[in-house]
């Protein structure tokens, strides 16, 4: 799979949850309990979606693409903006006034920054890679998203030294820890390879 297919699959997956978070406002309790697991869920997508572009795709973007360093930072500022968000959402309770400001605030930054890396940043990134280093990027960051953190770790430098370090501890705590609280359920189903 090379690198853009993956990314694609991750913000498709994501797209449907900000569309189905914006659909459901329910007020009753089942609502509330299913709108709380679906923001899990889209904690988990989006933590471990970030760590794997903040390790692999945005230091490719750097060394290839033309204003690579631009679009980068450009990108991991947006992102590091979302970590708060998606920390207020995970520490707030579903239903409450400050879960839903979180939403009301991560969803349309969710949409613009997938918005600006496929209209901005894609196109200049598959114009300036070759075909099988793209494919070899794509395979890392799949078998990297494994070990990915599953929560936001705003703290943490959005490094790709820090991530393969400091990132890859909070990955496994993050994991011991999600599988004593049960949270592993909400995790996001795997996309087929291919």
């Amino acid at each position: 799979m090379d690198a853009l297919t993956f990314l694609r699959t991750d913000h498709e997956s994501v797209l449907g949850m900000l569309e189905s978070l914006e659909r459901g406002r329910g007020s009753g309790e089942a609502e509330t309990r299913a709108r709380g697991n679906m923001v899990t869920t889209l904690v988990i997508a989006e933590s471990q979606h970030e760590a794997i572009e903040e390790q692999f795709f945005w230091p490719e973007v750097r060394r290839t693409v033309p204003d690579g360093n631009d679009l980068a930072e450009q990108a991991i500022i947006q992102e590091s903006e979302a970590k708060r968000l998606l920390q207020r959402l995970k520490n707030c309770e579903p239903g409450s006034e400050v879960f839903e400001q979180a939403l009301t605030q991560f969803i349309p930054a969710a949409r613009a920054h997938i918005e600006f890396e496929q209209s901005q940043v894609w196109p200049r990134f598959a114009d300036a890679i070759p075909p099988e280093k793209s494919n070899e990027l794509g395979e890392k960051m799949a078998k990297a998203k494994a070990m990915a953190p599953t929560r936001p770790h705003p703290s943490t430098p959005p490094s790709p030294g820090a991530l393969k370090t400091v990132g890859l501890v909070a990955a496994v705590v993050d994991k011991v820890r999600d599988l004593i609280t049960g949270r592993r359920s909400h995790y996001p189903p795997t996309p087929p390879k291919g």
